[in-house]
């Protein structure tokens, strides 16, 4: 099955250095959450994955879906639900 969204959603965890990462900041525990919502309503073609460093740390936790190419910053479970209601779910 081919996906028709495809959100990836940076977990990276920096060690050291200034730069902050997206692990660190909540990626993970956003993507945990939309990868449930996505099954909970039983969206078909749509795929939440982990991704590693995307390059865009300060602007983290971020996302970027597919085939869109639209960049995201999603930092708590509001901003995640938002998203996936305007950006997810079908069209009807």
């Amino acid at each position: 099955m081919k996906f028709e969204k495809h959100l990836f959603v940076c977990e990276n965890v920096r060690q050291g250095g200034e730069r902050p990462s997206c692990g660190g900041r909540g990626g993970a525990e956003v993507r945990q959450y939309l990868k449930a919502r996505v099954k909970d309503l039983d969206l078909k073609g749509v795929r939440i994955n982990m991704s590693g460093c995307l390059d865009q740390c300060e602007e983290g936790p971020v996302s970027v879906l597919y085939p869109e190419g639209r960049w995201v910053q999603l930092s708590n479970r509001e901003q995640a639900e938002a998203f996936l209601q305007a950006h997810l779910r079908p069209s009807h």
